[in-house]
């Protein structure tokens, strides 16, 4: 499967880098408004983990400087949208005017209606529009998924989630709400996609939270109302740490047989079994801060190969996963808890 990335920032090079380790998928061509990205330094690119840029050998790869000229490329089968999150929705609608198929970075848009449009339009062209959450993929909560969905250790009884870093400063888009959400939908949105993924919408959301200086919330915590009878979920995420500690993000899971313990950095992927006893399962994928990039890039190009997006990619799961974000900042604003269904009623599959 072609496929041409827009968008040369940070999570545009680790596209370019995973998808040069992927199976079924190529990157054929590259789009960008800076000269210099075009010839190959992208020495000035960085992020919070992964490896820094540096300069590329970009001979085999046609280099667009406008966006049109690369959709009208007929040897593209996949455009993949790497931009700041205030662009998603236009690129990704012109891309499927064009007849693209589509995978876009997360958020999938900067609110729920553009979501909607976005989905509306796919099935109107009949092309896929697949969103690039990556959670699903890394290693540690691939094994979570896989085991909470397939019922392996019982129902889900419980979860806490965290994901903090330090405020992000490696450049002028990531650290402007406007552009991005702020904290609590551009960071805080893989928690809302996972929730989703293994537990479903909840039917309300309680949030306590801080709200910075741009208006925008930088940090939160969440209970997920399901009801009486559960699950009973919650998660802690912001952009408040020191830089000392860049990033962390992890999980207990509780389920009737089983707990599931992680943190990065400092706990291992460990599973406490009903007898007393724990173990550190093997993970597939490795741990290259690529692998789960690369394995969701091959996911796309099957998903363009069948004609059928992944569940894991899923364009109503992460406009789901938005709205629970909105969600959850309007219940920051105003002290009490917010009902989440009625705001996903008439969302386009």
């Amino acid at each position: 499967v072609r496929i041409g990335i827009v968008g040369l920032g940070f999570m545009g090079m680790i596209h370019y880098l995973a998808a040069s380790k992927a199976g079924g998928a190529q990157v054929t061509a590259i789009c960008s408004r800076d000269a210099k990205k075009l010839a190959g330094n992208w020495r000035g690119i960085r992020g919070n983990f992964g490896p820094p840029g540096e300069q590329m050998d970009l001979g085999a790869v046609k280099r667009y400087p406008r966006f049109e000229d690369m959709l009208a490329d007929p040897d593209i089968d996949l455009i993949d949208v790497c931009s700041p999150t205030h662009l998603h929705a236009d690129m990704a609608l012109a891309a499927l005017k064009a007849g693209k198929h589509v995978l876009v970075e997360k958020a999938v848009a900067l609110d729920p209606e553009q979501a909607d449009a976005m989905l509306k339009a796919a099935v109107d062209v009949k092309r896929l529009l697949m969103v690039a959450h990556v959670l699903p993929f890394v290693p540690e909560f691939a094994f979570a998924a896989t085991a909470v969905r397939g019922g392996q250790y019982g129902k889900l009884l419980g979860a806490h989630f965290k994901r903090i870093i330090s405020r992000p400063d490696w450049s002028a888009d990531i650290g402007d709400a406007a552009k991005t959400g702020g904290p609590a939908v551009d960071l805080h949105i893989h928690d809302t996609h996972f929730i989703g993924l293994i537990a479903g919408v909840p039917d309300k959301v309680f949030s306590s939270g801080l709200i910075g200086k741009d208006g925008a919330v930088d940090y939160l915590t969440t209970q997920y109302l399901y009801g009486p009878s559960g699950p009973a979920v919650s998660c802690s995420s912001g952009a408040t740490a020191m830089k000392g500690r860049p990033f962390v993000h992890g999980y207990e899971i509780y389920l009737e047989k089983a707990t599931l313990v992680y943190e990065s950095g400092t706990t291992p992927l460990t599973v406490y079994r009903e007898d007393g006893l724990s173990e550190q399962p093997a993970l597939t994928g490795g741990d290259d801060a690529l692998g789960g990039f690369t394995a969701e890039i091959d996911a796309a190009a099957e998903g363009v190969r069948t004609g059928k997006a992944p569940d894991l990619l899923s364009g109503k799961l992460a406009r789901d996963a938005l709205v629970l974000c909105f969600k959850e900042c309007a219940s920051v604003r105003a002290g009490h808890a917010v009902a989440v269904e009625e705001a996903l009623q008439g969302a386009p599959s």
